[in-house]
């Protein structure tokens, strides 16, 4: 075997570095044989580059690179095989450069610009009209965009702009539209800035579903998109998402597990989440502060914040929903469907199914899905496209109200469900109201025709339509409602707008629902997660309850018999009114609804029923100096606000000891004064809303554990007589008896962003409160929320600097960064944790943890 000449090794000097963008035949040239450089004369180099090698002087030297040196900046002299200037620099064997040359860099700017130029050239045909203009000021709107086709004298179909963005959509209706927008918006910039006009792809649903247009009554020519398609002719990502994911894979992506694994499933997705906590919390520990207890006792218990319980079974699995929202759309056939999206709009799937494959959605739901589904069939009016954010018919929401439950719990839910509401959404933009009238009295007809046909025949209490004119689904509370059919008896209302209810029953209370208040959706399952709280929250006679975020009241009504006052927290009027409602059908007398944000409400209510924290810090201090044994007391002497000295206050709590908890006697300090801006928050309500009236004005007390006897009709009248802004009578009094509790326990239920930080700031500062129990519906919120919660506050607080990069960061990110701002005041501890499975089928479950401190 011959042996191969190889270079002797030299060391690695700067100089010998080699670009990674040099090509496969560079390491050719270390392979092949040759002398050594340091033998080579500088005769060599200048005479014979190409007898060297093809790669000779083909890579720029890296003393040049760097320094730009030349050759006596390089250790090898003129012997160096690397060009030490551009002029020096040859081309490689197969016609390229250097790529760190100027001359490579010159040809890939040329070749860029030849691209970017074949990219301009817009295609001009009947097929491609929908244009994108490119280089718009990100602060422009659709209006604005408008102006300057206008200004510009270019017609147009249609023109999109969303702020924030630099590109808008425009939609021509000819060829000589576009042709003349391409000229005219290349000849004239636009505040100096050439505004560029290129092809606006359509999206694969978008082609699939192009339908006819609509005219302007609102009804489509040819039924608006032809239900005739064949499904060969869907469009490719619908087409493959279907044949691998349909309804029930989509809304139920856990039907095919049993529902023990399901519960595993869940039980370990949550430990992993609650761990989340831990780790987030000893980041967000300050680095002069050593971290809590609870975190180095993590370690014992597997990196847990606290012992986690496991998970609380659904008593119902199959059908339990009380409430199902149904989009409207059409299949991958075309055919106008109700039922359940197979999969999200942003990832361009936009065809519907039928939701009889759904386990969690009752057969009456179902039913009613079908009726209003043989009835777009023949309407005239068209269904809702997100794609064009144009149409009539858009939602199906069925709710459902069960039986008491005296009634014999079985896997069968549907034998309980008596009542049920029909709520239609649509959009009547640029509809004729008389043409609108006629269709609704239309679908009325056909609904209630309908469930008395079924056999058995079909609850059906009311029906309402919402109009809805937004571009999402989801409505705002505000949103105007059309009762089409009224229930009967319902005595406490006197329009017709407000009997549009139904009711349902939790641990044998009766709740009013209105259409857009919250409610649980599986109702049996709600008992079990509400019993859970109240054990949690340790309540009794002498406990003062704040449920923030309360919906219809159902967590304080429940609770009520257990404690001496409940004050609920509710933004939606609707569902204030339900909870007032609630309680005077239930005959509940200690509760108090307030209507207004948590974030701009809990701050006052705090202060106006329990002082300031400034104040319980000062009464604090004063009463440890007085007796040390006080300490182990929840409940200290409550301070006044006209400036009473804490002696005296202290003096009558422990006179006040053995009197009933809401003793109304003239000697008791006078707890709460009116506080700026609840008159406002607690009578938050439109002149012509008595409803609104009712759930601020018409509140009912509980006076040294007698009921103020306050009927329904005197209540109601209360809250008519209530709209000058002035706060209930009862107000003041609660609050002043609100100082006799020595136990204060907040239940928060959020929705799934959590709490806002002001609501968690109130909390966290606020010294009586000691106990917290929190209820989430996602566990993520949860994990932030307690950050802030249980996170020791620094020594030196940091003002919020307006951190650029917030948009980037994570829920449990932007908690961290919110502790650094965190006022002085002791951290909670969490207790105990337990999920609660109420959506049996699907990943999701309720989460409940238990803050002490």
């Amino acid at each position: 075997m011959e042996d191969v000449l190889t270079p002797p090794p030299q060391p690695e000097l700067a100089g010998e570095k080699r670009k990674r963008e040099e090509s496969s035949l560079d390491a050719s040239i270390e392979d092949a044989p040759s002398a050594p450089a340091s033998t080579c004369s500088a005769e060599d180099a200048a005479g014979s580059d190409v007898a060297r090698h093809p790669m000779w002087k083909t890579s720029l030297c890296s003393f040049f690179r760097r320094r730009g040196a030349g050759a006596e900046g390089c250790s090898h002299g003129d012997s160096c095989r690397y060009a030490h200037t551009e002029e020096e620099l040859r081309p490689r064997p197969d016609g390229t450069w250097d790529p760190t040359s100027d001359r490579a860099k010159e040809l890939r700017k040329v070749a860029a610009e030849a691209q970017e130029e074949a990219e301009e050239e817009v295609t001009v045909d009947e097929q491609s009209l929908d244009k994108c203009l490119v280089g718009l000021p990100r602060g422009w709107t659709a209006d604005r965009l408008k102006s300057l086709l206008q200004d510009q004298g270019i017609s147009y179909a249609t023109a999109k702009k969303k702020k924030g963005m630099t590109v808008g959509f425009v939609t021509f209706q000819s060829v000589e539209q576009l042709t003349n927008a391409v000229q005219v918006l290349k000849e004239n910039p636009s505040d100096g800035k050439q505004i560029k006009i290129v092809d606006a792809n359509r999206r694969s649903h978008q082609k699939a579903h192009a339908g006819a247009p609509v005219s302007n009554t609102g009804t489509a020519t040819e039924n608006g998109s032809s239900p005739t398609t064949p499904a060969e002719e869907t469009s490719v990502p619908e087409s493959v998402s279907s044949s691998k994911k349909g309804a029930r894979d989509a809304v139920t992506p856990l039907a095919h597990m049993t529902y023990i694994d399901q519960l595993e499933h869940k039980k370990q997705s949550m430990a992993q989440i609650l761990k989340k906590l831990t780790r987030n919390a000893r980041k967000a520990c300050p680095p002069t502060i050593p971290h809590p207890d609870w975190v180095f006792k993590s370690k014992e218990i597997g990196g847990l914040p606290c012992k986690f319980e496991g998970i609380l079974e659904s008593p119902v699995v199959n059908g339990y929903r009380n409430k199902c929202e149904f989009s409207v759309g059409y299949s991958l056939e075309g055919k106008k469907t109700v039922g359940f999206m197979l999969g999200n709009f942003r990832e361009g799937v936009t065809a519907v199914e039928e939701p009889e494959n759904c386990p969690n959605v009752s057969e009456i739901s179902c039913k009613y899905a079908k009726m209003f589904q043989d009835f777009l069939q023949s309407s005239s009016f068209p269904l809702w496209s997100k794609i064009d954010n144009s149409g009539f018919w858009r939602q199906l929401t069925v709710r459902e109200g069960r039986c008491p439950a005296e009634a014999v719990v079985s896997q069968n839910a549907e034998s309980q469900i008596s009542e049920v509401m029909l709520i239609v959404q649509v959009c009547s933009t640029s509809v004729d109201e008389a043409l609108m009238k006629e269709e609704f009295d239309k679908l009325s007809a056909a609904l209630v025709q309908g469930a008395a046909t079924c056999s058995p025949p079909l609850p059906l209490t009311t029906i309402v339509v919402q109009d809805h004119k937004g571009i999402s689904n989801a409505a705002p509370t505000d949103c105007p409602l059309i009762p089409l059919l009224v229930p009967k008896g319902d005595k406490l209302d006197g329009t017709s707008e407000d009997k549009t209810r139904i009711h349902d029953h939790i641990s044998n209370l009766k709740f009013s629902i209105s259409p857009t208040a919250f409610f649980q959706v599986n109702t049996l399952a709600a008992e079990r997660l509400y019993a859970l709280a109240g054990d949690w929250a340790n309540l009794n006679s002498d406990t003062l309850l704040f449920d923030v975020c309360c919906g219809t009241g159902t967590i304080g009504l429940t609770l009520a018999q257990r404690v001496g006052m409940v004050v609920g927290i509710e933004m939606n009027e609707s569902a204030v009114s339900d909870a007032h409602r609630n309680a005077l059908i239930n005959g509940i007398k200690n509760c108090r609804f307030v209507c207004g944000k948590a974030e701009d409400v809990m701050g006052p209510l705090l202060t106006e029923y329990l002082g300031s924290p400034q104040q319980q810090a000062a009464a604090s201090k004063s009463n440890s100096e007085i007796d040390d044994t006080s300490k182990t007391e929840d409940m200290i002497g409550c301070a006044s606000y006209d400036g009473e000295n804490i002696d005296s206050s202290k003096q009558r709590h422990d006179n006040a000891e053995g009197q009933q908890p809401m003793d109304t006697s003239v000697d008791h300090p006078t707890c709460a004064s009116e506080v700026d801006g609840m008159d406002v928050v607690d009578c938050n309500h439109d002149e012509n809303n008595v409803a609104s009236g009712e759930q601020n004005c018409g509140e009912a007390s509980l006076i040294n554990g007698k009921p103020i006897e306050t009927s329904s009709d005197n209540s109601l009248e209360q809250g008519k007589t209530c709209k000058d802004g002035s706060s209930s009578p009862n107000n003041n009094v609660l609050a002043a008896n609100a100082c006799q509790f020595k136990n204060v326990v907040a239940i928060v239920d959020p929705p799934r962003v959590g709490l806002h930080p002001t609501v968690i700031k109130a909390l966290r500062t606020h010294p009586r409160i000691r106990r917290l129990v929190y209820i989430s519906c996602n566990p993520d919120s949860l994990v932030a929320n307690g950050i802030e919660l249980c996170t020791p506050t620094p020594e030196k607080q940091e003002k919020n600097k307006g951190n650029r990069g917030w948009r980037s960061m994570s829920s449990a990110g932007l908690a961290r960064q919110r502790t650094k701002s965190m006022p002085n005041s002791e951290p909670f501890i969490p207790k105990r944790a337990m999920a609660v499975d109420l959506f049996p089928h699907t990943p999701h479950c309720e989460m409940v943890m238990l803050f002490e401190r």
